[in-house]
């Protein structure tokens, strides 16, 4: 686990933690969809209804359980395309960015990108000195 990285909470930490310990996985599809389930109280208590453990996948049906409310199925939505790609047939437009990071979840929702393309987040401080000669 990095050490820069950012929790909403300790009930959020502990979660992640807890969740990549019980999968013994270590992918970043993993770690990012376990970082952004645990954002929420109802995702983390329903994460069995949103990703199967025997089978080591997502479960898209869960995005249409009694429990869920707007908030909790964006960052189910995010979740499910952090761990590959997905996208609601019928419904894509709730997973475009305009939707997805319209919520107070979004700094979260970038640090879950950071955790699944780290080859592509790479911090671009030695750039900044480049750029900034340019100016």
């Amino acid at each position: 686990m990095r050490t820069d990285m950012r929790f909403k909470s300790q009930a959020h930490k502990d979660f992640y933690k807890a969740m990549i310990n019980c999968t013994d996985a270590n992918s970043v599809y993993h770690h990012a969809f376990f970082y952004t389930v645990g954002l929420s109280h109802d995702t983390r208590n329903h994460v069995q209804d949103i990703f199967d453990f025997k089978n080591n996948c997502i479960n898209p049906e869960g995005l249409h359980s009694s429990w869920q409310t707007s908030g909790s199925r964006r960052i189910t939505l995010m979740a499910f395309n952090m761990w590959n790609g997905y996208i609601e047939q019928g419904n894509e437009q709730e997973s475009t960015p305009d939707n997805l990071f319209a919520s107070s979840e979004a700094p979260y929702f970038f640090e879950a990108i950071r955790m699944r393309y780290p080859e592509y987040c790479k911090e671009i401080a030695g750039n900044k000195k480049e750029y900034e000669k340019e100016i």
